[in-house]
């Protein structure tokens, strides 16, 4: 698979949430059309409805793309968990305020960073 990294960041430049951003550059290995993804993935925006309170926007679409890939729920629960450990490891925190400091002023990662991210563990749980 090449890597769609770059065109997962380039989505969230233009202006898809982290979740979309993430889970539309996979839809066509889903097999499913990019404006279903989108929609699906709408309310997933800055932590979940604009809450910032869960998990961050772009692992949500990185677990969603795996059970669209996957069709497997053993399969897919143990590649999320690896994707969440992963990204728990390397950024402190996968809930979307941690992430972007509200409570202590420290920024542990920007979105187009989280997407980035979520883009490359996903990838190395489809190889």
């Amino acid at each position: 698979m090449e890597s769609k990294v770059k065109e997962a960041v380039q989505r969230k430049m233009c202006g898809y949430n982290c979740a979309q951003a993430v889970a539309c550059t996979y839809c066509e290995q889903a097999g499913l059309d990019e404006e279903t993804v989108k929609n699906l993935t709408q309310g997933f925006a800055v932590g979940m409805g604009g809450s910032m309170e869960a998990t961050c926007g772009a692992i949500i679409g990185a677990v969603n793309v795996l059970g669209m890939i996957n069709k497997n729920p053993q399969k897919t629960m143990q590649s999320a968990r690896r994707i969440i450990s992963r990204f728990k490891e390397q950024n402190g925190t996968v809930i979307c305020k941690e992430l972007k400091g509200i409570a202590d002023g420290v920024v542990r990662r920007e979105c187009i960073d989280c997407v980035k991210d979520a883009a490359v563990l996903l990838e190395d749980e489809l190889k």
